[in-house]
């Protein structure tokens, strides 16, 4: 009776629950790691032709550093097997090394040591400034922004017009995302819409997985599916000596049944999450995430009315992100200028808030644009320690023979099989070179020729690089998920449970389109 006795004490037996580490330590491993596979995978290189605008003149650099120089001529280009119109160098459109075909050479090897590995997230940091003063100033922003009231009161007037209505926003944000996705590449940029949206999305009772599927999964399936991005389809199809407008009839026809499918399976989950919110990925991490993100608003109160100065503070709030889009697609802008964007609305709110019967001051408003800036610390450094990784592979020479060995594989195959291994190795090599632009002009020049071999366009190739990196991305640590999740205080396993259906989806039905296209063509 007592072993009874005690043995119902005890209670339950607690089940073992493997839990995924934050992005800190995961990116920490895979600098290990990559450190250790300089020591294993075999050093090489390929030429890397680049313009010297000061001179007007193409330099190669070969694989043992010796550099040449050489004519800006399409016939020098022709000569090496880079069929690439000139334009494109001499305009500044390939502003990266492009790798010369049949020049790989295996070189002595280059193991990194130890000290690498804090070394290269330094550097890695270091590289990625430009990124993370932009976040660095998007978090003063915002701070101001949640200081001055406006975020709440907002919220407030928000929730009551779009009550029984919730997913109609869901459903307009993921459409844009998408949109801006295929025509600029906005994923980085994307950052910027979390404080902004991810409150209202919480009001409406939706859940974590909710908030980065409508803004992170549709802006990467929107630049999966690229149709005019100039970051992606048009980069790699310079790269592979075509124009961007090949294949693009395809591309549209692909990304309009993506954003369906995605649209549709985030509907499907948040009207799960709305009937039972326990039903939710994330759901053990609910109270944190709400009290990280919510903004408590008492209907009522006098400092929760919507006055026209919150008014005007939350517009010219809102008004930076589609300038900031308007920028990145047709001015050019990149993070600097972006980042001075959205420091000039911060001054003008930061005057707003300040100043009046209820302003906060200038000591009110520094502070908060301060601590808004630091809340994104995390988010900053983590960008950076990817970067690091991709040092540390490209300094151990490892990079091109990885490229190397893949174009190896597919070599003399037919065509459904050739193409199917070329989105394989894509999908690898996206966890290698997670930058859109810099596996294009990588890669491109080497693989895009292999479609010579069997008889199929180059604009294949293209859409197969797009669907096999962008299926890596919505997993690879090495990209920006792990920023994504950092900034959510989001793990890793409840991201992956929800992202998987979308991978199989990218390569199931991207490997289809792809044999389709080599059958017809």
């Amino acid at each position: 009776m007592n072993n009874v006795d005690s043995s119902k004490e005890k209670g339950p037996k607690k089940k073992f629950k493997l839990r995924m580490p934050g992005a800190f330590v995961i990116l920490f491993f895979l600098t290990i790691v990559a450190v250790i596979a300089t020591w294993a995978i075999p050093a090489g290189s390929y030429s890397k032709l680049s313009y010297d605008s000061s001179s007007s003149k193409l330099q190669i650099t070969d694989p043992y550093g010796k550099v040449k120089t050489i004519p800006s001529t399409q016939e020098e280009l022709n000569k090496l097997g880079v069929k690439i119109d000139i334009k494109q160098f001499t305009s500044g459109g390939i502003t990266k090394p492009v790798s010369v075909p049949n020049t790989y050479k295996r070189l002595k090897q280059k193991p990194a040591g130890p000290e690498t590995i804090t070394n290269s997230m330094i550097r890695g940091t270091i590289e990625a400034v430009d990124i993370m003063v932009f976040i660095f100033v998007l978090g003063g922003l915002i701070g101001v922004v949640k200081a001055s009231g406006s975020f709440e009161s907002g919220l407030l007037a928000l929730t009551k017009k779009t009550k029984g209505r919730e997913f109609l926003l869901i459903f307009l944000v993921s459409i844009l995302m998408i949109l801006g996705g295929t025509l600029c590449g906005i994923e980085e940029e994307a950052v910027a819409f979390y404080p902004i949206l991810v409150p209202v999305f919480l009001a409406m009772e939706y859940d974590s997985i909710v908030c980065v599927g409508a803004i992170f999964l549709a802006s990467s399936i929107g630049t999966c599916f690229s149709t005019i991005n100039p970051f992606s389809v048009v980069i790699a199809s310079n790269a592979a000596g075509i124009n961007f407008t090949q294949g693009l009839t395809w591309r549209i026809g692909g990304l309009a049944i993506a954003a369906i499918f995605v649209v549709l399976y985030i509907r499907w989950y948040s009207q799960k999450v709305k009937a039972d919110p326990t039903f939710s990925y994330s759901f053990e991490d609910r109270d944190e995430f709400n009290k990280m993100w919510s903004v408590a608003s008492t209907e009522g109160n006098e400092n929760t009315s919507f006055t026209v100065r919150k008014k005007i503070i939350l517009t010219l709030f809102v008004v930076g992100f589609p300038l900031m889009v308007w920028g990145v697609m047709s001015q050019g802008w990149w993070f600097p200028t972006m980042a001075a964007s959205f420091l000039t609305f911060a001054i003008i709110i930061m005057f707003l808030t300040a100043t009046g019967k209820n302003g906060i001051g200038e000591k009110g408003v520094v502070d908060a644009f301060v601590n808004g800036a630091s809340s994104l610390v995390g988010v900053s450094l983590i960008i950076g320690l990817a970067r690091g990784i991709n040092i540390v592979m490209n300094e151990g020479l490892i990079s091109d023979t990885i490229l190397q060995f893949s174009s190896s594989l597919v070599s003399h195959v037919s065509g459904p099989i050739f193409i199917l291994a070329m989105l394989f190795i894509f999908f690898v090599l996206g966890f290698i070179v997670p930058s859109s632009s810099g596996l294009a002009v990588l890669s491109m020049p080497i693989l895009a020729p292999l479609a010579d071999t069997v008889d199929i366009p180059r604009f294949v190739i293209v859409t197969a690089y797009q669907f096999g990196q962008y299926a890596m991305l919505f997993l690879a640590p090495t990209g920006l998920v792990m920023a994504t999740l950092q900034m959510l205080n989001m793990k890793y396993s409840h991201w992956f449970r929800f992202v998987w259906p979308v991978v199989l989806f990218v390569l199931g039905f991207g490997g289809l389109m792809l044999v389709l296209q080599v059958l017809i063509y």
